[in-house]
């Protein structure tokens, strides 16, 4: 390793004591409207006064600057690759809230150096230095990079719907996440839920059975019923509650932004987010 190789780690390690908290927005099932709350949760939470960092880090099907409306010459491929330095590659969705636009692809995270890896790594933990809350969209399912981002979280903010394989899904999530001693927080958000009092009816089916048979305590984000404002906003490719602030999904969306405003930090341990995650893929 050459001499600036050593000093441009160093720099970068030397500013990466965690300082946002880290939401990590997951889903066991597919098409439950998880990104477009993490996207519009990032602009509630500027609202209310914090300075968001979003991540796209669903590696698959990266699309969140699609459902912000954002197009973005770079993203994190450009970044992994060396081609670019990470405030190079974020991108401005509104005052607060800036995005880091995802890749599709896993083979830049599978065949890195030791160096490139540490790299990576301690700009990415910069970013806790620079925003109040880092939120991370994942990919749907319980694969391992999901489970690596929630593991390093201090939130995992779960999505749901009334599908019947989407509660069976909610369920293994946690219960794989329990399984491997999760110390964060982890909320139930119901999406798509025909009213409230259905919304509300899983949630219980889910904490309950959580409680019982996990021994975890699942708590209530919040119930979002169908809402036409939603796919109406998609479809202008603009967030829900810019594009519809008065609609029924804004209102839930600001409350769960402020409820999660409010809760302190779950996770006590000293080491970066971005390093844990890695520590989980290798």
């Amino acid at each position: 390793m050459n001499q600036g190789s050593v000093q441009e780690l160093a720099a970068l390690a030397a500013g990466s004591g965690q300082k946002a908290k880290i939401l990590t927005v997951a889903s066991g099932k597919g098409g439950v409207g998880k990104t477009n709350v993490a996207a519009n949760l990032a602009i509630c939470l500027a609202a209310a006064g914090k300075r968001v960092a979003i991540l796209d880090a669903d590696f698959g099907l990266a699309n969140l600057d699609i459902v912000l409306g954002i197009s973005s010459k770079y993203n994190l491929s450009h970044f992994i690759r060396g081609a670019k330095k990470l405030d190079e590659i974020s991108q401005p969705v509104c005052e607060g809230v800036d995005i880091y636009c995802g890749f599709s692809g896993m083979e830049y995270l599978t065949h890195m150096t030791d160096f490139t890896r540490e790299r990576i790594v301690a700009a990415l933990d910069s970013l806790a230095d620079n925003y109040d809350i880092v939120i991370v969209d994942t990919a749907a399912g319980i694969g391992k990079t999901v489970l690596a981002f929630c593991m390093a979280s201090d939130h995992t903010l779960l999505i749901g719907t009334p599908d019947p394989a989407a509660i069976t899904d909610v369920y293994t999530l946690l219960k794989v996440l329990t399984i491997n001693k999760y110390e964060g927080r982890t909320s139930l958000l119901v999406n798509m839920a025909h009213d409230v009092n259905q919304g509300k009816k899983i949630y219980r089916q889910i904490a309950s059975a959580a409680a019982q048979f996990l021994n975890v305590k699942l708590n209530m984000a919040g119930v979002m019923v169908k809402d036409d404002h939603v796919s109406l906003s998609v479809q202008k490719r603009a967030p829900v509650v810019l594009a519809y602030p008065k609609s029924s999904s804004t209102k839930v969306l600001m409350g769960v932004a402020a409820r999660i405003s409010r809760v302190p930090l779950s996770c006590s341990s000293d080491e970066g987010f971005f390093r844990k995650v890695v520590n989980w893929f290798f």
